[in-house]
This record gives structure tokens, sequence and C-alpha cells, in this order.
């Protein structure tokens, strides 16, 4: 089973995470955020809760056509603003699907920092599959469903394809224009008639 999700779909899920974030009553004063999944979810808790955000990468080796999970990689450095992360930690991803990530990071981190006093996760969903239950999320999925999110539509485009896809809404923007009528001289004359001293 597919969910397909747009871009109205996921920012309404962005902005329910944050809300039952702060009706929780959590006071943090660092956003942790998962790359690649939690980048879109961590930069906007930013900007709601106006806390920092630093970015932590991770990597799963797969095999056997990616039937086989391997093991998990987590970058060494964290891109942060400021010269030390704060004590109290969202830790934000946008789901857990085994939980292996989530679980991994979550006990890592306290070992790296362990000024850490607090540490919460927050996603978007979390599936019924998963070894990990996070603090916060939005939808629960008991059917553990394949979520397929609007930035997804990228992994398959390569400079090849988007150079191909730029030439063709441009030809169709042509088009559009000369079945109109609209064009440069018309666009022109529009403009003096706007500004007739020609002042700008």
């Amino acid at each position: 089973m597919i969910v397909e999700i747009d871009w109205p779909q996921y920012n309404a899920l962005v902005e329910r995470l944050a809300y039952k974030v702060h009706e929780s009553g959590f006071r943090f004063n660092q956003i942790i955020c998962i790359a690649r999944g939690g980048l879109r979810v961590g930069d906007v808790l930013s900007r709601i809760f106006d806390q920092p955000l630093a970015i932590l990468s991770t990597h799963s080796y797969t095999a056997e056509g990616g039937t086989l999970r391997g093991d998990l990689v987590i970058a060494e450095h964290m891109t942060m603003t400021k010269p030390r992360l704060g004590e109290r930690v969202l830790l934000v991803d946008d789901m857990v699907d085994s939980g292996h990530t989530l679980a991994a990071v979550h006990d890592e981190l306290p070992r790296r920092f362990p000024h850490i006093v607090e540490l919460r996760t927050a996603v978007l969903w979390w599936k019924a599959c998963s070894e990990f239950k996070p603090d916060y999320w939005v939808d629960y999925l008991a059917d553990s469903p394949w979520i397929r999110q609007p930035f997804e539509v990228y992994d398959d485009l390569d400079p090849a394809m988007l150079r191909e896809r730029l030439a063709s809404q441009a030809a169709t923007l042509d088009d559009s224009r000369a079945t109109t009528g609209e064009d440069s001289h018309a666009r022109a004359t529009t403009c003096s008639a706007t500004n007739p001293a020609g002042d700008g």
C-alpha cells in the first residue's frame, strides 16, 4: 500500500506536530533534525519555536537490492550555528519506520553530549512496525504503508531530465503567449502607458 502526500498535506502535518509539541509544555532550547527526511520538519519547527537547528546526517548501508539492512553510520560531526548544543533537545525526523535510526541516534546523542538533560523525539508518521516509540507523532499507521512524500519526485530526476522538463515548460509558455497575443511589444506598451513620463 502506498500513501501519496502532497505539499498542502505535508505542511499541515508539520504544523500539527508543532502544535502537539507546544501543547505538551516541553520547553526545549535545541532542535536536531536527522537528514535527509527530517530536514524540512526541523526547519519549520525551528522557525515556529525560534530555536536553533542542528543537522545530523545518518546513512544505513544495504545489501541484496536494499532488502537487507546493514550497519547504521551516524555522522561524526553535526552542523550547528552555536558553539554549544542546547541541553534540552527536540530530535525530529519525518517518520519512524523500522525505528532503527531514531533509536540509535536517541541513544548516541547523550553519549556524545553528556550535558543533555532532556531529549524527546518528534515525527510526522509512526508506523506500527517500528521498534521505537516517539514522544510526539501526528499519524499512527497501523498497517505500515509506504509513504510517498512530495519531494520524492526528485529522487528519479537527474540534470538531463531536468533540462528536458524546463525546455518543455518554456515551449509551452511560448505557445501560450502566442495564442493569447501576449508579446514583448504588448508588455512594453503597457509599461509605457503606466509610466508615461518614463521615470523609472
